[in-house]
């Protein structure tokens, strides 16, 4: 069954492939019970786009969604190990074939810049 684009228009270079998605769906946690909850691709899309471009999450286009979901759930994941379950799937997708993360897509924080020089670690 093949799986549509969440986006027609508007789609970003940082949003899922549908290759991604397949990967990663399988990955996320059910919840049976209770409110449904929004669309998780788009959720994902949001996170990454947090993540890939550096800006602040009250930055985040609308198109994915409240700000505070989108954070709400990078943090929830974290604490109950989704990250680490995904990454596993990637390697397992890719045939182990993931070799690095590019050192390009991590961005320091703007007070990295202002920091102290030659402090001493004495061990």
């Amino acid at each position: 069954m093949p799986i549509k684009s969440c986006f027609s228009v508007g789609k970003s270079q940082y949003d899922l492939t549908d290759f991604e998605w397949r990967v990663i769906e399988p990955q996320l946690p059910i919840k049976p019970r209770g409110v449904p909850r929004v669309d998780d691709r788009r959720v994902l899309n949001g996170i990454f786009w947090v993540l890939r471009t550096g800006a602040p999450w009250r930055d985040l286009p609308e198109r994915y969604g409240p700000r505070t979901t989108c954070y709400n759930r990078f943090v929830r994941w974290r604490k109950t190990g989704v990250w680490g379950r995904m990454m596993d799937a990637f390697t397992a997708a890719h045939d182990s074939d993931i070799q690095m993360i590019d050192i390009t897509s991590v961005h320091a924080h703007q007070q990295d810049a202002t920091a102290k020089r030659g402090i001493e670690i004495i061990v």
